[in-house]
């Protein structure tokens, strides 16, 4: 008797916070109150869609088909159609979101879903040719894998990029959000941060990876490694009159074809550029250019050692 008693006791304070709730709707109405708008897209389904992109991307390697020589146009061509119409809708939203956000008319926008769909799916075998230089440079840039199955299957640093490579493609095509949706997924999952726009070039190898960041306007040649906890980031920005910040300019450093970052070095500006084939130490600080084939490292700490008794 006396838990009813407590629940109806409970219920009887809903309506006052639930009042309380829609006053604050009212309050922060732009910035956390999505009503009379257009239907956003799924978190959950995008998350999906990048799950059965990484079974077009690696053929074999996810999902629960066996697949072989006789059945792969089958399983390609069962794949494609799925992500094709799953896609397309996901587009479709993000697309009619972005008209009702900008204040445009959305005449065109199941078109338009779909158009984006198919060109995406147009650019599938590139990012596989770049997927492959990845695997090859993980493999031989790192003498504990044992296997190309093996990168496949077990380095985070793969993952990122790969789900990194896909977004990028839906960036250049101007869908919007659903390019971030997927790099913050692969985020929640790898700890690595890299931003659909940011543009990479192959043989691109994240070791370890936990803790790294890309920026957006980052630009990265072929053949870079990075270690654990590095970040390629904005050094300042700069404002507009209204105290708001400029969007739209080259915040983030360009690193060129070879160069090697070790773990915790930070690299800051959109005008900093690291030369050709250069090595960054452990724990670094540039805010500067460096010429082509520069090791930069500090130094040694002093260290105290005391014996214990």
């Amino acid at each position: 008797m006396e838990s009813i008693e407590r629940t109806q006791s409970c219920r009887e304070k809903l309506p006052d916070i639930v009042d309380s709730i829609l006053e604050s709707c009212k309050r922060e109405e732009e910035t956390l109150t999505h009503v009379n708008s257009e239907l956003l897209p799924s978190k959950e389904e995008v998350t999906g869609l990048v799950r059965l992109m990484m079974e077009l991307v690696f053929p074999g390697y996810f999902g629960d088909k066996q697949v072989d020589a006789s059945t792969l146009p089958y399983y390609i061509g069962d794949k494609a159609s799925e992500l094709l119409d799953r896609l397309s809708l996901q587009c479709e939203h993000a697309i009619r979101h972005e008209c009702r956000r900008t204040k445009r008319s959305c005449v065109h926008c199941v078109e338009m879903g779909k158009d984006l769909a198919i060109s995406f799916l147009r650019e599938i075998p590139e990012v596989r040719r770049l997927a492959a230089s990845d695997v090859r440079a993980a493999y031989k840039g790192d003498p504990a894998a044992k296997s190309f199955d093996e990168v496949v299957f077990c380095y985070p640093g793969l993952l990122a990029i790969t789900v990194y490579r896909l977004a990028h493609v839906l960036y250049t095509l101007g869908a919007p959000l659903l390019p971030r949706i997927m790099t913050e997924y692969a985020h929640g999952e790898t700890a690595i941060d890299i931003h659909p726009g940011a543009k990479i070039d192959e043989e691109f190898f994240i070791d370890h990876g936990s803790g790294v960041v890309i920026g957006e306007t980052c630009e990265i040649g072929k053949g870079v490694t990075l270690y654990q906890g590095v970040t390629l980031g904005a050094l300042s920005f700069a404002r507009e009159e209204d105290g708001s910040i400029v969007r739209g300019t080259k915040r983030h450093p360009t690193i060129e074809d070879g160069v090697v970052i070790y773990s915790g070095a930070t690299i800051l500006g959109g005008s900093t550029v690291i030369g050709k084939n250069s090595i960054i130490g452990g724990n670094v600080w540039m805010t500067k250019s460096l010429p082509e084939g520069t090791t930069v490292t500090i130094s040694s700490p002093d260290l105290v050692y005391r014996q214990r008794r």
